[in-house]
């Protein structure tokens, strides 16, 4: 019978005789190598250091995640203590990098992405505050980090916008999303720009408002075109850029169906099984005047810009899914997951039923 210490040797001399393929090496813009190592997953080295800006957000979590999963060591800025707690059992030990930081101070970003070879740039705002504008996030903030990381040497930069982003729409929110597309552009011209649709997932602020607040989002009738997006899939594409050394120029990620707001409320009473609900539909000018109210309180309610969005359909445009290497889920997939939550106890456990999709 062998003895413990020969079957580690053993062990140990098959691990050092692993051999490396040619897709454990990835050469980047600046032909610096970066060689992954060991068996692929939690415990392995991916060889790269990766800056996630937004990491305590909705989408940053999960992205986080998938990167710290294949061995990646990755640099999460925060600031605020509590909210990056939940990263760092994400990665193996010393993996999760945390460092301090504020969008206005160069030398905290300066510092955060010296030594990566990839940043991704997540930070976004739903609302304004009396702190931080649309403008200061997503304009002067994706500038000041798309120039430091040019100045800094950085090879990649991903910078994550919105599939809505337009300089002529009517939504301050879409406008400045623009700019800051162009700003990142000017300041850092291989940059890819990542336009996502409207994501759900476990977190959102999409089908819980929904099932929370149907009357915001019965506006415009119900009307209203959407293209939602599985936050998983669009974590999995961002992850998948990592590999590719470069890749300059937009990338659109809608969701897989375009669907009204009237099918996804419809949607979501027949799955918790509670009745649709009897709100009257607001006019638009008293929705406004009821959004600027909401906005004395100190805690988010609604803003005036959010309920300008409620009018605007998500562009009809293809999605890039395929350069990813990813297949976007339908939501009727995932939703029974994240709304499973709002039924009463009786109903909690029967069957999961869906609405009829209009033509």
């Amino acid at each position: 019978m062998l003895s413990a210490s020969h079957v580690l040797r053993v062990q140990r001399v098959s691990v050092s005789r692993g051999k490396r393929a040619l897709h454990d090496l990835v050469t980047l813009p600046d032909r610096k190598p970066i060689i992954s190592y060991g068996t692929p997953g939690y415990s392995a080295v991916s060889g790269h250091v990766v800056t996630v800006f937004g990491c305590t957000g909705f989408l940053g979590r999960y992205l986080v995640s998938k990167l710290a999963r294949m061995g990646t060591q990755v640099i999460v800025p925060y600031r605020e203590e509590d909210e990056k707690r939940h990263l760092k059992p994400m990665g193996d030990l010393g993996q999760i990098v945390s460092m301090e930081w504020d969008i206005r101070n160069e030398e905290q970003i300066a510092e955060c992405l010296r030594h990566s070879d990839i940043v991704y740039n997540l930070v976004g705002r739903e609302y304004e505050t009396k702190n931080f504008k649309y403008s200061d996030v997503h304009v002067n903030g994706a500038e000041r980090i798309a120039k430091i990381a040019a100045q800094a040497g950085v090879p990649r930069l991903v910078h994550v916008s919105h599939l809505n982003a337009s300089t002529s729409s009517t939504s301050h929110f879409y406008r400045t999303k623009a700019e800051g597309e162009e700003r990142v552009r000017d300041a850092f011209p291989a940059a890819t720009i990542v336009r996502p649709g409207q994501m759900y997932g476990c977190e959102d602020k999409f089908l819980n408002n929904m099932a929370s607040w149907p009357i915001w989002w019965k506006l415009n009738h119900g009307e209203t075109k959407i293209r939602p997006v599985h936050v998983m899939d669009v974590a999995q594409a961002l992850t998948n850029l990592m590999t590719i050394p470069q890749f300059p120029g937009t990338i659109s990620l809608p969701g897989p169906r375009t669907l009204t707001t009237e099918y996804l409320l419809d949607m979501i009473s027949s799955l918790t099984y509670t009745p649709p609900s009897s709100a009257p539909v607001l006019p638009k000018s008293i929705a406004l005047a009821l959004a600027k109210v909401a906005q004395a309180p100190w805690w988010p309610l609604i803003s005036p810009d959010e309920v300008e969005r409620r009018y605007i359909d998500d562009v009809d445009v293809p999605g890039d899914w395929e350069a990813v290497g990813v297949t976007p889920d339908e939501i009727e997939n995932h939703a029974i997951t994240y709304l499973r939550r709002y039924r009463s106890a009786e109903n909690f456990v029967r069957p999961v039923v869906f609405p009829v999709r209009s033509s």
